[in-house]
């Protein structure tokens, strides 16, 4: 008999920093109400998740859902990239790399 699992937490970011393989780093923005003054706060979480293909790139809008400890810092793994950000194109492999001249 399988057991269904628990509710794990779901929360929608913006992709930071994808440097690291198979590693991104997500921004969470927070709204709440200041508990005394009523006045809207912002805040921000950045979490480490885990991407197996590298689909996430920096600035993608991403869905991350908790999961079991996968080093110091990775609690997180990435089910589905929202929305790519459409001013960071991946060049693809045919494409032959811009390369830098000297200005004279």
């Amino acid at each position: 008999m399988t057991r269904p699992r628990g509710n794990r937490k779901r929360l929608r970011g913006v992709v930071i920093r994808d440097k690291a393989a198979q590693t991104i780093t997500v921004q969470v923005n927070w709204r709440y109400r200041h508990p005394m003054y009523g006045k809207m706060v912002r805040s921000r979480t950045r979490l480490a998740a885990h991407d197996e293909t590298n689909a996430a790139h920096i600035g993608d809008t991403v869905e991350i859902v908790e999961c079991r400890p996968m080093s110091k810092t990775k609690r997180w793994r990435l089910v589905k990239v929202l929305e790519h950000n459409p001013d960071q194109a991946v060049p693809s492999a045919d494409e032959p790399h811009a390369e830098e001249t000297p200005a004279s």
